[in-house]
């Protein structure tokens, strides 16, 4: 006769779940810890290598950083007479950030506060779905669009020849505006609803209510929205290098052609020996841009912590 099965008893089965959960939370531990150390090393990773490649212009080559930095005459190739002087590209790409974020930031906001406050419904079953699909539209696609339409609509009807640091701005706008779009329109819908009744119990109009009161609480993250806009327009490459005219000199106008940092590097790079002092000063274009990108990260930062709601 086949024995019977004896089942665990209720201590037995308390015992065993106990380790289950014991084993599966070390399992899951570990888990995050291994991808929070693979993800600060190849922070740190990355950092190193650029900033010992960055500073071989200066250390290997005896490159000047003061003159790097403020000369605006750049000539990697005239042999003797060459000079490494990338201010007019730190110029063109401030330029081109700051007027991309000028433009997106009051119209991201507004359309923010739209889609949160004047017609949440339609906002959020419409408009947000739009920007989103705007969000995933690839930076190539923008810059083509800007090259056959926006550049002869530029040539015709403005000073220049098309090519200026205007249409980056404007190729610009249209990338980040989804970005500040979304981010301020979380912050928006994420401020509790006393803050609007309480407001409107007072005898404040709604549109008093969101400039007096909403806006002003959810100005440390609205400012978050700019600045992460702004991060991604100054780290934009290949949009910006097919409108802005990719030259040397410092624009005189806004419909003057102008060069960025990025479009330098992508335009060059591939043209050089590695390890030659042209190579060299590439790598320390791109170890500035990494530093920037530091200093809007820390700049993001600094506003997360003043959030007081």
């Amino acid at each position: 006769m086949a024995k019977a099965s004896v089942s665990p008893s209720a201590e037995e089965r308390l015992i065993l779940t106990k380790k289950n959960r014991r084993w599966d939370e070390v399992r899951g531990r570990s888990l995050v810890t291994i991808c929070a150390v693979i993800m600060i090393a190849a922070t740190i990773a990355v950092t190193v290598f650029l900033a010992q490649k960055g500073l071989q212009s200066f250390t290997v080559n005896n490159i000047n950083p003061i003159a790097y930095l403020t000369s605006t005459n750049w000539n990697p190739t005239g042999g003797e007479n060459a000079s490494f002087g990338i201010f007019p590209f730190i110029f063109g790409s401030l330029a081109v950030t700051f007027l991309s974020a000028l433009i997106a930031a009051p119209l991201g906001i507004g359309a923010a506060i739209f889609m949160s406050e004047i017609a949440p419904k339609f906002g959020k079953k419409v408009l947000q779905p739009v920007i989103e699909l705007l969000v995933g539209i690839p930076s190539v696609v923008y810059g083509f669009i800007g090259l056959v339409v926006l550049v002869p609509l530029l040539r015709d009807h403005f000073p220049g020849i098309g090519f200026s640091l205007f249409a980056g701005v404007i190729v610009l706008t249209v990338m980040i505006l989804p970005t500040v779009t979304t981010i301020a329109t979380d912050a928006m819908r994420s401020l509790p609803n006393s803050l609007r009744q309480g407001s409107l119990a007072l005898g404040a109009t709604r549109w008093q209510t969101i400039r007096k009161v909403l806006i002003p609480a959810a100005l440390p993250s609205l400012l978050t929205a700019i600045v992460l806009g702004m991060a991604r327009a100054f780290g934009e490459a290949l949009a910006v290098q097919m409108v802005i005219g990719n030259t040397r000199d410092i624009p005189g106008s806004i419909f003057d052609t102008a060069g960025t940092l990025t479009t330098i590097v992508t335009l060059n790079i591939g043209h050089t020996t590695y390890g030659s002092i042209e190579n060299n000063t590439l790598w320390s274009m791109g170890l500035i841009l990494l530093i920037i990108s530091f200093v809007f990260i820390f700049i993001v930062r600094y506003l997360s912590g003043r959030r007081k709601i």
